[in-house]
């Protein structure tokens, strides 16, 4: 009778072995035939989870304008990448192109957080000018994870603001910390040119990719 059980545990043993490939294959998602929709989702979830992390870094202060800049140009680049890629396939990426958009993010993701916890800060100062600064970059973070700001045109305000801020610095290091009122009056005009940029760029018809 011993034996009798024995071989029933065997058979049972056996047989569970042979059917752990089928359910191992059906658990897992078709790599080569694999929905276009669930290809999209992984670089287009991990695009989206940059751009917040960009958009938080530059709220707090964590990322400098000309950092936001360098990093939306990589954002920029690899974006038109994928959009060139799946044009030319059919609205799809093959393994290769996956594989490399994935070390691409991996490197951007990288440089996110390298940028956010070195010792470079964005500092704005008690005064109108800085002010008008900080409210500016909070626009501008705000405009980046809902997709009303692209990468390239946060890109291109942050070059924008970066400029404004070396010309604040030069300024005042010229004359002792303090802006002379016809400086004043220029980095005002200067922002003012900013932030009809902002809102004309959050505005167009232009959106990041979803």
């Amino acid at each position: 009778m011993q034996d009798a059980m024995y071989t029933r545990l065997l058979t049972v043993a056996f047989a569970a072995l042979l059917a752990a490939p089928v359910f191992a294959q059906q658990g897992q998602p078709n790599q080569q035939s694999g929905s276009t929709t669930s290809q999209q989702a992984t670089v287009n979830d991990r695009r989206q989870d940059q751009q917040g992390r960009i958009a938080n870094g530059v709220q707090s202060g964590q990322l400098t304008a000309g950092e936001t800049k360098r990093l939306e140009t990589r954002e920029g680049n690899l974006n038109s990448e994928i959009h060139n890629d799946r044009s030319a396939d059919g609205g799809k990426l093959t393994q290769q192109e996956r594989n490399q958009v994935n070390r691409q993010q991996n490197n951007l993701s990288r440089s996110i957080y390298t940028d956010k916890h070195n010792a470079a800060q964005a500092h704005y100062g008690n005064n109108e000018v800085g002010q008008r600064r900080q409210n500016q970059q909070t626009r501008v973070a705000n405009g980046i994870p809902n997709g009303s700001m692209t990468a390239r045109e946060t890109a291109r305000t942050e070059n924008r603001e970066q400029g404004i801020n070396r010309q604040v610095a030069a300024d005042r290091s010229a004359n002792g910390g303090r802006l002379t009122g016809q400086e004043r009056g220029q980095i005002n005009r200067q922002q003012n040119g900013a932030s009809r940029q902002i809102y004309r760029q959050k505005h167009n018809g232009a959106n990041a990719p979803k």
